[in-house]
C-alpha cells in the first residue's frame, strides 16, 4: 500500500469539492487503501489539524510536523476508528492532540536533560524575567482582547490561535469574508492601541 503524499497545503475545510460523503464512510474507505477517499479526509480535516497542534505547540513548523504525522497516522491506522466510540472528526481531533502532547513533552523533556548537564545560574534571573514579562503579556493581551465585539474578539481568536485561514473563520461564523477581515483589522487596531496604553 503507498502513502499518499500529506505536504500539500489544504485546500478547504468542511465539504471538499464533489466529495458529499461523511467522514466515517471516507475512512472505512481510506481504511481499504482508497487514495481519493484519503485526499477528500486530508482536505476536510488538515485545517482543523493544523489548528489543534497550532494551539498546543504555538510554534507554526512544530505544527505542521505534528499536523502530517497525524495524518499519515490516519492513512495508517483508519481501520482501527470505530463509529461506534464517536465520530470520526473526534477521532482523529484526538490523535492529534495526543501527538501535540507528546511532542510537548519530549520537547519539556529534552529541555529538562540540557538543563541538568549544563546548569547556568547567571541566566536564571534572565529566565524568570522572561517568563514574567510574557506572563503580563498574555494578561495584557487577554484583557484587550475583552474590551473588543465579540465577533472581533472570535475572529482573532479563529485566525491567530487557532490557525484558521480568513476564509475559515468566515466559514465557521458564517459570516462573509470581507466582514470577517474588516472586523480582524479593526479588532488588532484597537488591540495594537489598547496594547500600546497598557505599556
Amino acid at each position: 500500500m503507498n502513502t499518499p503524499s500529506v505536504g500539500r497545503q489544504p485546500r478547504g475545510r468542511g465539504h471538499s469539492e464533489g466529495h458529499g460523503h461523511d467522514l466515517a464512510g471516507l475512512l472505512a474507505q481510506v481504511a481499504l487503501g482508497d487514495h481519493a477517499a484519503f485526499e477528500a479526509v486530508y482536505d476536510q480535516l488538515a485545517g482543523p489539524v493544523y489548528g489543534v497542534a497550532r494551539k498546543v505547540l504555538r510554534d507554526p513548523a512544530q505544527s505542521e510536523e505534528v499536523a502530517q504525522e497525524v495524518l499519515l497516522e490516519v492513512w495508517r491506522t483508519a481501520s482501527r476508528f470505530d463509529p461506534a466510540r464517536g465520530s470520526a472528526a473526534a477521532w482523529v481531533m484526538t490523535i492529534a492532540h495526543r501527538r501535540a502532547v507528546d511532542r510537548v513533552r519530549a520537547e519539556n523533556a529534552a529541555t529538562a536533560r540540557e538543563q541538568k548537564l549544563a546548569p547556568d545560574s547567571s541566566s536564571a534571573s534572565e529566565d524568570v524575567f522572561e517568563l514574567v514579562d510574557k506572563s503580563l503579556d498574555r494578561q495584557r493581551v487577554r484583557r484587550c482582547l475583552g474590551g473588543l465585539s465579540r465577533i472581533q474578539a472570535e475572529s482573532i481568536k479563529l485566525a491567530y490561535y487557532g490557525g484558521y485561514t480568513y476564509p475559515e473563520v468566515a466559514g465557521v461564523l458564517g459570516l462573509p469574508l470581507g466582514t470577517v477581515k474588516t472586523r480582524i483589522r479593526d479588532g488588532l487596531i484597537r488591540l495594537r492601541d489598547c496594547l500600546e496604553v497598557a505599556q
